[in-house]
């Protein structure tokens, strides 16, 4: 045994002992006032190094104090608290349980055990006294020689013993094991003075390696209390003059250091608020539950879309709607929507149903907020968001059932699809990192012209970042606007993929911290 290797506590324990003790966690704790868990610590070396073995192990029953138990040692149990109530005024049990301020069961239980003990009674009022008995009572109270009397002084002398520490069953008398039993619980002990455990505990003895080990110890002069490490303290202060340093082993390996980090997705997507803020966008956000007014009707998306349908976007069941809408914007959606209002559109021409506009579900596209944010929107001006999403999908490499999308808006009166294009472009290339671009056209029901832009990854192929386009008259003009919008709602946790040089948008939200740990920033 190379005696280097050995830690202080550890030369205690094959010091302070003879070869043929019994050791355990607790005996050496105490024998040696290691710390809690320092002997548990110990021990688990000693075992690992060959120079103890387990030899048998006990079970034992303990008890602890509850926060109920603790109430008890401090004002009462309700019994001793009963008694010394109705020794001064008889009165019902309700009233008893108001004044004591316990429950009604803990009242009840009370009275019902020390009217069997032969303490109290009930009265021809039906209230709660001392029993009448002269020889049973001294001032009302039941005395240390009655049933009643012992059963209070063994509680109390239960309750002082538990707030002095953890209680062995077998430290207890007869009488006090079985009093015990009577206030403890093993499980949902919430509600009971006493928490009853089992606790295991191991004995170990040492080895035939314990006696050349001790050997070369005492030859080596190590006793256990050598200094760990020399601090700039002892320097300055000359303390380490006469001190024994306990030997390094250089061949013992480092500790792994794991500094803390940002998430490297947390951290991808606060650069990219970080870039739009520095070309002077301002962010907006609102709350996962949206109405269908502002996530769909708004929009112009007709009330009898495709996209309505229960498989596409979360239902809330209560409540089902909210209260109103703002005005003047719902009428003016509803007549963009019947007959195209003041637009210059002809609308849809369907009647505009005001109740299902109300209807609440989890936001299923980031517009929503665009939407939103158009009425107090400044012009010319620049906004946008990282917004949750969610929406019915099957989940794969590139979909989930919720997600994250960059939505923005521009105003201008200078805005035109170029505009929207520059935009695009950098998300895809300077946000995403893609080297392959390619814009094509889409359909939206809100924008005119309507763009899909896609890039290529290395591995998923090409697939689509989002959608793009400038906002026709009938949300703008709807929604108190009257200039051009460009608008888009990208997923941003695709051009993570790109930017964090991954294959699946699952790795994105990965409870393995080591595959976290190792993935790179944007």
């Amino acid at each position: 045994m190379d005696i280097t290797s050995l830690h202080p506590l550890e030369v205690k324990i094959l010091l302070f002992y003879k070869k043929d003790d019994e050791l355990s966690i607790e005996r050496i704790e105490k024998d040696l006032d290691f710390r809690a868990g320092n002997g548990n610590q110990a021990l688990s070396w000693l075992l690992g190094k060959g120079l103890i073995n387990e030899i048998r192990r006990e079970k034992a029953t303990f008890f602890e104090l509850t926060e109920i138990g603790k109430q008890w040692k401090e004002k009462g149990s309700p019994e001793e608290r009963l008694v010394e109530l109705v020794r001064i005024k008889p009165m019902k049990l309700t009233e008893a349980a108001e004044t004591l301020k316990i429950s009604g069961k803990d009242a009840g239980s009370a009275f019902g055990t020390l009217a069997k003990l032969g303490a109290l009674i009930m009265n021809a009022e039906k209230e709660v006294a001392p029993a009448p008995q002269a020889e049973q009572t001294i001032n009302g109270r039941p005395s240390s020689d009655t049933p009643a009397g012992k059963r209070l002084a063994l509680i109390r002398g239960l309750l002082n013993k538990g707030a002095a520490g953890v209680i062995e069953l077998e430290s207890l008398s007869d009488e006090e094991k079985t009093h015990i039993a009577s206030i403890a619980k093993k499980r949902g002990a919430a509600d009971a003075p006493f928490r009853e455990f089992d606790r295991e505990t191991a004995f170990f003895a040492f080895t035939d390696q314990w006696d050349a080990t001790v050997a070369a110890l005492r030859e080596g002069g190590v006793t256990g209390e050598e200094t760990n490490a020399l601090t700039t303290e002892m320097l300055a202060t000359g303390d380490w003059k006469g001190k024994t340093f306990r030997a390094y082993n250089v061949n013992t390996p480092p500790i792994r250091l794991i500094p803390g980090r940002t998430n490297p997705y947390a951290k991808f997507l606060e650069d990219v608020k970080d870039k739009l803020v520095s070309l002077g966008f301002e962010e907006f956000d609102g709350p996962l539950i949206e109405t269908e007014f502002w996530n769909s009707d708004a929009l112009f998306m007709p009330q009898f879309h495709a996209a309505r349908d229960i498989h596409d976007v979360y239902r809330i069941a209560e409540p089902q709607f909210a209260k109103a809408i703002e005005e003047p914007w719902l009428s003016n959606v509803a007549a963009t929507h019947e007959n195209g209002g003041k637009t210059g559109s002809r609308g849809w021409n369907y009647r505009f149903d005001r109740d299902f506009t109300k209807r609440l579900i989890l936001r299923s596209q980031g517009t929503v907020m665009s939407a939103k944010t158009l009425p107090s929107a400044k012009i010319p001006g620049k906004y946008f968001g990282m917004l949750r999403c969610f929406r019915y999908d099957r989940v794969d490499a590139t979909h989930l059932s919720d997600f994250y999308q960059t939505e923005g808006i521009v105003l201008g009166e200078e805005v035109n699809l170029r505009t929207l294009l520059g935009f695009l472009e950098m998300f895809a290339v300077e946000v995403a990192g893609a080297k392959e671009v390619k814009y094509v056209p889409g359909y939206f029901p809100f924008t005119e012209p309507s763009i899909e832009v896609h890039i290529k990854h290395p591995v998923l192929g090409w697939f689509e970042l989002g959608g793009s386009g400038i906002f026709r008259p009938e949300v703008t003009a709807s929604l108190g606007v009257d200039v051009p919008v460009a608008a888009w709602g990208l997923g941003i946790d695709r051009m993570a993929l790109m930017a964090l040089g991954l294959n699946d948008l699952r790795e994105l939200f990965s409870c393995n911290i080591e595959d976290v740990r190792l993935r790179r920033t944007a």
